[in-house]
């Protein structure tokens, strides 16, 4: 028996989610979690193989969320499913860790292959997605700036348009302030930008604030 937990902050995904995997005789839904945290406690409470979760929730995005639970388990089976269908989200998503990625529109057979694909310890992502993926990899130079950030870049960029300070910062991803300053700095210079408000402009232009 494959053993999921669903993080989502929306309750009806969570049902929807829910009654497509338990359709199926070999899945079964443990826990659920509505905030980031939560999914951080729930995982730590209950025995699981997969966890299908969403990257933009309260409290503690997906990104955070994998991490720390990253520091518990070297390989963890998360699954990230998310409204944002674009490759940089899949590509930061699994160098944070996850070992899938699907968008919402996916078909609930995709979801119930990828989460067996995942338990049984191998990496999913869609055709179409492997596909963007590989272009983005040959058009490299007009890849759109944020995604020549590396991926820790990337998060402390998004965290910083979403409004948080150097100390929030500091504190969700575990660093000093002094590193996040100097994240800061690096991906300021990639991008170059001065000020938070143009990081804040593009990152609402590109879709990039969950």
């Amino acid at each position: 028996m494959i053993k999921v937990i669903i993080a989502d902050d929306h309750d009806v995904v969570r049902r929807g989610l829910k009654g497509i995997l338990e359709d199926e005789r070999d899945l079964r839904v443990v826990a659920e979690a509505a905030t980031g945290r939560e999914t951080i406690d729930v995982a730590m409470r209950f025995e699981w193989d997969v966890i299908v979760m969403d990257i933009s929730m309260p409290e503690m995005n997906g990104f955070e969320a994998i991490d720390q639970l990253r520091r518990q388990k070297p390989k963890i089976g998360v699954l990230v499913l998310s409204m944002h269908p674009e490759a940089q989200f899949a590509l930061r998503a699994m160098e944070a860790g996850a070992m899938g990625y699907l968008t919402k529109d996916s078909a609930p057979e995709e979801l119930v292959r990828a989460v067996r694909a995942i338990a049984a310890g191998h990496r999913y992502i869609s055709g179409k997605l492997a596909e963007t993926l590989a272009t983005q990899l040959m058009e490299n130079d007009a890849r759109p700036l944020h995604e020549r950030l590396s991926a820790r870049e990337f998060r402390v960029m998004c965290l910083f348009a979403s409004g948080k300070s150097t100390a929030q910062i500091a504190q969700a991803l575990f660093l000093s302030p002094k590193t996040v300053a100097t994240y800061r700095a690096r991906l300021m210079d990639k991008m170059g930008m001065h000020t938070i408000a143009e990081l804040t402009r593009y990152s609402v232009e590109h879709d990039l604030i969950g």
